[in-house]
């Protein structure tokens, strides 16, 4: 499995013959190196009820309490009536979202709009993957915000993650992709291109456990940012303590996108190779 033989994502290929070499090779990819795989879906709840009571108040006493580097307070505190007035208005909605089976909608009102979104020019997109649905195996490892994609890497053949990397058009210049093992870690990175790129239009196209969505969709409004958060399935957090443990690197089970939301995404990504 070398790059030079191979057909992938590059605009003198066609979308269809690029994904046939990748998952062609895929499937050699798990003949040859078998993954650990989730032999079946355990059937869980996105979030317990326990959980789900108080959940906002959870979620504040997280983000400032459980933040040694003080990212939220920091960067609040820059425009903190802007970002108070658009937080409050978030959370007195009955939901901080719109849901369309696994994507959950923030500041959109559908997948269509979403696709309308991405292809204006004056936008940033970031195309973020959850760490807990990267392989054991991952070369990279898994609580890291590291990837390497490599084509000659069989683990990285068979990950879902590294595929959606390599079919994204990263030559326009205007996608960041990240690997996400924190939720401060997305949230620093977030308020970053914020304030690097106030005139752009931030937009988001993010997987995770339900219990995250339903958490901080109100702190993604807060700060504009507008996309679509993609529900885990698998081995989720659906408790604080599991949460709180993932968050601390501790995530033996994986987590998995299911098929035909991997398809639903990668819809959305062909989108950005229109003209």
């Amino acid at each position: 499995m070398t790059k030079n033989k191979l057909t992938l994502w590059n605009q003198g290929t066609s979308w269809q013959e690029a994904e046939k070499a990748w998952d062609d090779s895929s499937l050699a990819a798990q003949k040859s190196h078998p993954l650990k795989i989730l032999s079946t879906l355990p059937q869980m709840p996105g979030m317990t009820k326990e959980t789900a009571k108080g959940l906002q108040y959870k979620s504040i006493k997280y983000l400032l309490f459980q933040d040694p580097k003080h990212i939220f307070l920091r960067y609040f505190f820059k425009k903190p009536f802007q970002y108070a007035y658009q937080f409050i208005r978030s959370a007195l909605k009955r939901k901080s979202y719109d849901r369309d089976g696994d994507f959950f909608l923030y500041g959109i009102k559908s997948v269509e709009a979403f696709k309308a979104e991405i292809k204006k020019e004056n936008t940033l997109l970031v195309v973020g993957f959850s760490y807990c649905h990267k392989p054991h195996e991952c070369p990279s490892g898994r609580f890291t915000a590291e990837c390497q994609h490599a084509l000659d890497n069989p683990v990285c053949r068979q990950c879902f993650i590294g595929k959606t990397v390599h079919a994204l058009p990263l030559f326009k210049g205007n996608i960041h992709p990240l690997f996400i093992p924190t939720i401060h870690y997305i949230g620093e990175e977030l308020f970053k291109l914020k304030e690097q790129h106030p005139d752009k239009t931030l937009l988001f196209l993010i997987t995770a456990c339900e219990m995250t969505l339903e958490m901080f969709g109100n702190w993604g409004n807060m700060i504009q940012a507008k996309g679509i958060g993609v529900r885990l399935d698998g081995r989720i957090c659906n408790t604080m303590r599991a949460f709180e443990l993932s968050e601390a690197g501790i995530k033996p089970g994986l987590t998995v996108v299911l098929p035909s939301t991997q398809t639903r995404i990668l819809d959305i990504i062909k989108t950005l190779w229109e003209p």
